[in-house]
């Protein structure tokens, strides 16, 4: 209902009628959203989420590169990026009888554990993976490329990985039938990416091939696994993860550069001779020559009447204060823990450490379930199921498979091993559950390995205290036939 003082207002004088009403309708809305002297200068755009990337994503690229190349911590932080999430490797668990599952490891084995896989030969597969995680937060997103080499391995195909500079970024526009190409990723009239314009070569190198490499052509969709990180609906290109603190990161070297510089400076002075005469001193003596260089320890001898002042330059004593906030600042940019980014490990209990590793475990799990795997792993396997149904010893129909990541180190294994045997004591977890979260993706192979290691132990006529079939948890031997839970030690544990 509009107030009868506001119409009687705007009735009288309406540009105050108009004042009145803009100044209520502000009152309304969100102070975030208002517009004053607080806001000024503050530049936002309604743009989609691809926009933004196509403008910037290559100067974004070659800063980030650059800082990484330069500063230890942002190597140190993809570094560490890499490390958690992949680790040795993340492996498939084929899905389907012992059998399949047999024939399918092996030729996983003979094809992805070795070099054979990689068109490059210098890594397997987990080598490929742990690159892509190092390339990913640094420049954004990678690509991997199918490429068919009959009689290079046993599936006759290889994978090419490829930084985001292959892709034509320059390729933009509608097509006749329908369709459209967006920074280089062409869709069909129905929205279906079909196709990555991608250069022969990169467009940074130094040797090109004699045809023209700034030509670049179509590559299937279906041969390329592109993977990024997706933070918008709609976003098609990755960008840097390091956008948010590469500013702040150059903030810091240019500090550090500036308290070094300041040190070296404050050493170059010890001492000025002064004199109050304005000429050149008594007869005879000859005026001293400027300095043209300055070293530590340096005492200026002007003239005759001297007086010496010691020099005192200006200190900043804030910089051990500033130095961990813009570091603190950078790891929460990039997700990762204050003291894994600087190894700086002198204010950390169990308690924090486990809670900073918690919350970092979370993180590693978004980027490798929600990003990894869907994108390149999943990818990678369904051209392995193509591959070995189209080659003598493979099979007709494709394998599912589920994925296995690199056990977690554990903080305090007492106590965290204690926490697993309890879950499986009250039916939380599940034996191939713990496993898995061990790193053993295959059940059936550790059951095989403990039970003859248990016949070759037996056979040479050894007992370990490690064995919970002959010894109880407090070095005790366990009686014949008698369970381990009725021995004394173990009266009333749960």
């Amino acid at each position: 209902m509009k107030n009868p003082i506001d119409s009687l207002v705007s009735l009288l004088n309406p540009k105050a009628g108009l004042a009145r009403a803009v100044a209520r309708a502000t009152l309304r809305q969100f102070e975030a959203a208002s517009r004053g002297r607080r806001t000024d200068g503050w530049r936002t755009t309604s743009s989609d989420a691809n926009t933004p990337i196509g403008q910037g994503q290559q100067l974004l690229r070659d800063r980030a590169r650059s800082m990484r190349r330069d500063n230890p911590y942002a190597e140190r932080g993809i570094n560490a990026i890499a490390a958690n999430v992949v680790g040795y490797g993340i492996v498939p668990d084929p899905v389907g009888t012992q059998r399949m599952k047999r024939r399918a490891l092996k030729m996983w084995k003979q094809w992805a554990e070795t070099t054979a896989c990689d068109a490059t030969g210098m890594g397997n597969l987990y080598a490929l993976q742990e690159l892509a995680m190092q390339s990913i937060p640094e420049s954004g997103e990678v690509l991997f490329r199918r490429v068919w080499t009959p009689g290079k391995n046993v599936l006759n195909f290889q994978l090419q990985i490829l930084e985001a500079d292959y892709i034509d970024d320059s390729k933009n526009g509608v097509m006749g039938n329908g369709g459209y190409i967006e920074q280089g990723l062409e869709y069909n009239a129905a929205g279906e990416l079909i196709n990555y314009w991608l250069f022969p070569q990169h467009p940074g190198g130094n040797i090109r091939s004699l045809r023209a490499s700034s030509v670049s052509e179509p590559i299937p969709a279906e041969d390329i696994a592109h993977v990024f990180r997706r933070k918008r609906p709609g976003q098609t290109r990755g960008y840097s993860w390091m956008a948010p603190v590469i500013l702040r990161m150059r903030n810091f070297d240019e500090m550090e550069d500036a308290v070094i510089e300041q040190a070296k400076i404050a050493a170059c002075f010890a001492a000025i001779i002064q004199t109050d005469d304005l000429g050149n001193g008594p007869a005879g003596l000859a005026k001293p020559p400027l300095i043209e260089r300055i070293e530590p320890g340096l005492i200026e001898r002007i003239g005759a009447g001297e007086s010496v002042t010691f020099g005192t330059p200006p200190t900043f004593n804030g910089y051990d204060a500033y130095s961990r906030q813009s570091l603190r600042a950078t790891a929460v940019g990039l997700g990762i823990p204050y003291e894994v980014l600087t190894g700086d490990l002198g204010g950390v209990n169990f308690t924090s450490g486990r809670m900073g590793w918690l919350e970092f475990g979370r993180n590693i799990d978004v980027w490798r379930w929600n990003m990894l795997v869907p994108q390149l792993c999943d990818r990678i396997w369904q051209w392995f199921n193509e591959g070995a149904m189209l080659v003598p010893g493979g099979w007709d129909m494709p394998i599912n498979c589920s994925w296995v990541a690199p056990r977690r180190d554990l903080i305090d294994p007492t106590k965290e091993l204690d926490a697993l045997e309890k879950e499986m004591r009250i039916g939380a977890l599940s034996f191939t559950e713990m496993l898995k979260e061990r790193g053993i993706n295959d059940t059936e192979e550790h059951i095989e390995q403990i039970v003859h290691d248990n016949q070759m132990l037996d056979g040479a006529k050894l007992i370990f205290d490690g064995d919970p079939r002959n010894v109880a948890k407090a070095g005790a031997a366990v009686a014949t036939g008698a369970p381990a839970d009725t021995l004394p030690e173990n009266q009333g544990a749960s």
